[in-house]
């Protein structure tokens, strides 16, 4: 029987890589959208999915349709660096090959669960690289806080539950140091985290936003499953809605990982 393959076109400092569908593990990064679906507490609205139709139609077959809205920034979602920078690029501008790539999964879990405000530290990622190489231009940079289990608890998520409220925020993330690190001397592709936002809770001024969007690297939030990824040899396929000039949106994001 034939294989089934997917050659995947990924930023030539990395190199093409072929991955064989039939010996690949798909792993979805993805929180569903619904009701419980977390938003930044100042959010205007918040995910709605309307009925239009759902039953047999005259002609007597079964039809359903629905409306759905919901802001850009919410669930599991896209950080276009237009979010943060005035010249970055729109979500619908980003290269595919900063959404398709090869991945590395840096584990900062067992820091952060006992320091909601723990951040990624340039430490951090050298023992990671010490362990397992320099990271490559191009990668996708995933970041594990295991935060992602407490999805959809909004108090244990955000630190705080209060609508409109962002002064208490809490959940670990990104450190600037490290960011400038990934993105301006190692030159990834994109960066991504199983938590709220690639800031940490309690920023005030989000310089990671700013570092990512002044060089145009995207970056994805509210992942989920990355306790399920290896350190590398994951390739990731981050697809968000193509908004034209939006600043991000809802994002499926898939690990495929070689069996």
């Amino acid at each position: 029987m034939r294989s089934n393959l997917l050659l995947l076109t990924i930023p030539a400092a990395i190199g093409a890589q072929t991955v064989d569908l039939s010996r690949t593990r798909m792993i979805d990064l993805t929180h569903a959208y619904n009701a419980q679906t977390i938003y930044w507490p100042n959010a205007p609205s918040t995910f709605k999915l309307e009925k239009l139709s759902y039953g047999k139609v005259e002609g007597g077959w079964f039809y359903s349709s629905f409306a759905y809205s919901s802001p850009e920034h919410g669930g599991t979602h896209l950080d276009a660096p237009i979010h943060f920078s005035e010249k970055g690029r729109t979500s619908d501008q980003i290269p595919l090959g900063q959404l398709i790539a090869p991945a590395v999964v840096i584990d900062i879990s067992s820091k952060a669960k006992n320091n909601a405000d723990y951040r990624l530290s340039v430490a951090d990622v050298q023992q990671f690289e010490k362990t397992n190489g320099t990271i490559a231009p191009g990668t996708i940079v995933l970041l594990r806080t295991d935060w992602s289990k407490r999805w959809p608890n909004k108090k244990t998520y955000m630190g705080d539950d209060r609508p409109g409220v962002t002064t208490n925020l809490h959940f670990p993330s990104y450190g600037v140091d490290a960011a400038k690190l990934l993105i301006n001397d190692r030159k990834v592709g994109a960066i991504g985290v199983d938590a709220a936002s690639i800031d940490y809770g309690a920023s005030k001024d989000f310089m990671v936003h700013q570092i990512a969007g002044a060089a145009n690297v995207p970056g994805f939030e509210n992942l989920t499953s990355l306790d399920q990824l290896p350190a590398k040899g994951a390739v990731i396929l981050a697809l968000p809605m193509k908004i034209e000039g939006g600043s991000g949106g809802p994002l499926r994001a898939v690990a495929l990982i070689p069996r």
